[in-house]
């Protein structure tokens, strides 16, 4: 209540500056850096940290613009009935229109078009209608909803499972019986909870399968909203660019018009209805304009980037001899033929988890855990039930020459 209590106040004394400044305060909580298990990956966050946080912040912004701005503001002759608030209000909710006819002419001084897509008009001309503008705001805002919904989704599958297990060996300093002790633990779960984490890693592919859903969906998502014209609104821009002013319209102007026409009918003195023909200036689109095609590009790298990534994913699970290159180089490790024998014992979760707790532990404690790991896969050949406590190993220089040496 404090809060929206601070935005009542600026939003009143007119500080257009200190609402926006309030309004992205709240954005802190989804890029705040907690310290906890890092659970996902670096291009799973740009979908939830980095996407959803941007489309909050427009969000924020264009509400912010329309709340001590006048994100319409409409021309009319003098005419005592004709009121500035209630045209404007009017043809805000009315949604305004521009001519597609008189979009590619020229205009100016002696063209009869004082604007693209603005000039005199009949009855039997086509029309393109505006009412878009009003729903930017919630658009965006659910659009941020969307991307950080694979992560909440996560978040609540994977239960603080990681955060669990890691058991602090995060930490580079710590004593050499307590790191000893919880690495030997550690070891005794991941043999005991060997090919019980299939449906933990299943859960994590199937979010991050929705975020590439996300970003090639709210591509086609933004290309209905904007009425077909998403699809090449980067590349339209960019071509504008690169072509003579005075042949060139801008694409940005036909998707998000900065002025338009608005037809206001009222009662004459006599009960005839009158229609007055307005021009409306939208200051609110050269803020629409910046943000879309923003977005065009921004969804198109995230989308490629995530394509890659997942199929990365696919790759790395399709063929062992990639898996255990990943966990060798983790773990710095100088052989390679026991993870080469752990690598066929070890299914498509079990990598995962072991993949998590490389991002997490600290290099020699993951070092050490791999070794011990590997060394309680070799001695047992059957698979031990998960309430059963492994007994440790005897001891052996090769398994135990990184804790004895560097912990």
């Amino acid at each position: 209540m404090e809060y929206i209590k601070k935005i009542y106040d600026c939003e009143k004394s007119g500080d257009a500056t200190m609402v926006l400044v309030e309004l992205l305060a709240g954005l802190g909580g989804l890029v705040k850096v907690k310290r906890r298990a890092d659970a996902d990956s670096a291009v799973f966050k740009l979908h939830y940290k980095l996407t959803a946080t941007m489309l909050f912040g427009f969000c924020l912004l264009v509400t912010a613009n329309s709340l001590v701005g006048d994100p319409i503001h409409c021309v009319h002759d003098e005419n005592p009935k004709l009121q500035d608030k209630v045209v404007n209000t009017y043809c805000w909710i009315h949604t305004t229109f521009t001519l597609p006819r008189h979009i590619d002419k020229g205009y100016g001084k002696g063209t009869g078009i004082v604007y693209p897509g603005v000039g005199p008009h009949t009855s039997s001309d086509s029309r393109i209608y505006h009412a878009y503008y009003q729903w930017v705001p919630f658009v965006l805002f659910l659009q941020g909803l969307m991307f950080y919904a694979p992560h909440w989704l996560w978040k609540t599958w994977e239960g603080g499972k990681l955060e669990s297990i890691v058991m602090g060996l995060s930490v580079p300093v710590m004593s050499k019986d307590e790191r000893h002790e919880k690495i030997h633990l550690l070891a005794d779960y991941l043999r005991s909870s060997i090919h019980h984490h299939n449906f933990y890693a299943l859960k994590f592919f199937i979010c991050e399968l929705l975020n590439l859903g996300n970003s090639i969906f709210n591509i086609w998502f933004m290309n209905e909203f904007l009425g077909g014209m998403f699809f090449t609104y980067g590349i339209d821009v960019l071509r504008f660019t690169e072509r003579n002013q005075e042949d060139r319209t801008d694409p940005m102007i036909v998707v998000f018009p900065r002025v338009t026409k608005c037809n206001f009918n009222m009662y004459g003195p006599s009960g005839s209805i009158e229609t007055h023909d307005l021009m409306c200036v939208l200051a609110l689109n050269i803020i629409n304009e910046k943000i879309y095609v923003f977005l065009w590009f921004w969804f198109v790298i995230l989308s490629v980037i995530s394509g890659l990534a997942f199929l990365y994913r696919l790759i790395v699970l399709c063929i062992p001899a990639i898996r255990v290159g990943l966990l060798q180089k983790r773990a710095r490790l100088h052989y390679k033929t026991g993870l080469d024998v752990v690598s066929k014992r070890l299914q498509m979760g079990d990598f995962f988890l072991l993949y998590l707790l490389s991002k997490n532990l600290e290099l020699l404690s993951f070092s050490s855990l791999i070794e011990e790991f590997v060394a309680r896969l070799g001695s047992r050949r059957t698979h031990p039930h998960p309430n059963i406590e492994v007994s440790a190993p005897p001891a052996s220089t090769e398994r135990f020459h990184l804790i004895n040496e560097h912990a």
